[in-house]
């Protein structure tokens, strides 16, 4: 009787402390996925990069978005060389469009400016950036550009404000975001998967058909070749 009680015992000591390992295990699971999802948000909404623009041309930059998506970039021009200085009223131009052709954004004679927009187109965006027409030839000139989509667009200072939340709840609100922001983009992707599977699943019947249409004429020409020369050598005699 007593073996039995101290065997219960030490199974329930066991079970307990599975339990709790396992609560502990959970908990940190549950926080690496909150640090990793906020760590995609950040990395997958915001693009900070230096464009070195060619003496002549035009340097460009795209980026592919879905849409109903507010993007938000600023952009100013730099000197990217350390031992050179910036050259006295150099100025740029910047072109934005959509991945239809349309002009989101066409500024010249600028040094420094800032476009937003909301797409309603989903491709790729691209924005191009060259030096002006009395300043081409010059070197050093490098424009920065900090691209901010979706999530990393949002003021959230000014929703903090108006919401009236702070502390743990505004950082849960900006981990909502976060989280709605990769929803979103995964149900993007797994929707652009299905138009790639679609079109390949197109291409591939295509190139079926045209398989078995190659080979019935390959099969037809070879018949008229055969009948020809047979027909041929009754002609000649020779069979």
């Amino acid at each position: 009787m007593i073996a039995s009680r101290l065997l219960a015992s030490a199974d329930c000591l066991s079970f307990r402390e599975v339990q709790q390992k396992v609560l502990m295990t959970t908990r940190w699971s549950w926080r690496a996925i909150v640090v990793f999802i906020w760590w995609c948000a950040i990395t997958s909404t915001t693009q900070a990069i230096w464009l070195d623009l060619p003496t002549s041309g035009t340097k460009c930059v795209s980026e592919e978005i879905q849409n109903h998506v507010v993007v938000l970039a600023d952009y100013s021009l730099i000197n990217g060389q350390e031992d050179a200085h910036m050259p006295s009223g150099a100025t740029i131009s910047v072109r934005v469009t959509s991945p239809y052709g349309n002009n989101l954004h066409h500024k010249e004679n600028m040094t420094h400016g800032q476009f937003a927009f909301t797409t309603n187109e989903s491709g790729n965006y691209l924005a191009c950036f060259w030096v002006d027409g009395h300043h081409q030839g010059t070197k050093g000139l490098t424009v920065s550009l900090d691209w901010r989509i979706g999530i990393a667009a949002k003021d959230w200072e000014s929703v903090a404000k108006k919401e009236k939340i702070d502390g743990v709840e505004f950082e849960l609100r900006k981990l909502e975001g976060a989280v709605e922001a990769i929803h979103e983009n995964l149900i993007y992707l797994k929707n652009r998967e299905a138009e790639m599977r679609e079109v390949s699943e197109k291409t591939n019947a295509r190139v079926a058909w045209f398989s078995i249409l190659s080979l019935g004429v390959c099969i037809a020409v070879s018949v008229l070749q055969l009948w020809y020369l047979k027909r041929f050598f009754h002609k000649k005699k020779l069979i």
